[in-house]
């Protein structure tokens, strides 16, 4: 029994080396006239349509710069497109709270920092500055000191949530340790 021809493998696979096989493969070119580069960024042909251009990177960046999601809509209807997209993905906002918020560095959450923001602390602001800045602001508007005044009890239940959110995110802390 002749064999056709010799490898370098000794008769063990595992040292042949990675990609050795001599087949052609398959590569889809940019779909922008003129590039012979990699087609390997789908871009939507149109909204809701399964269509899809294949572009390079940079044909791909100069695409969805001047893409408007929203063209062709009216005012009414692009709100409720927003809407229902919002219901599909809503399964992902019950984990806002461990991402990055902006501003400060990276340990408070979004409503950590929209609490801080109601403070009128920094977002650096250590706890004992939040417990101060909370006495401080509540004793002005408090409903028992401004009797019938909507707006300062309003104010006064902005400022006692931006600090039980600030309260239960140093409780989080203390408990990790």
């Amino acid at each position: 029994m002749a064999r056709n021809g010799r490898t370098n493998d000794w008769g063990f696979p595992r040292w042949r080396g990675y990609g050795s096989s001599r087949e052609a493969a398959q590569v889809r070119l940019c779909d922008r006239h003129g590039c012979n580069e990699p087609g390997n960024c789908p871009a939507p042909k149109s909204p809701n349509s399964p269509d899809r251009w294949y572009f390079c990177q940079a044909h791909a960046a100069e695409y969805n710069a001047g893409w408007n999601y929203f063209e062709g809509l009216d005012k009414e209807e692009a709100e409720q497109r927003e809407q229902a997209e919002r219901g599909e993905s809503s399964g992902y906002r019950q984990a806002a709270w461990a991402e990055w918020g902006g501003s400060g560095d990276g340990t408070r959450s979004r409503d950590e920092l929209r609490a801080l923001e109601a403070l009128e602390l920094e977002p650096d602001a250590d706890y004992e500055a939040v417990k101060r800045a909370w006495r401080t602001k509540a004793k002005l508007v408090h409903p028992d000191v401004r009797p019938g005044d909507a707006a300062a009890a309003a104010e006064f239940l902005k400022l006692q949530t931006a600090y039980e959110v600030l309260r239960a995110a140093e409780e989080r802390r203390e408990w990790r340790g």
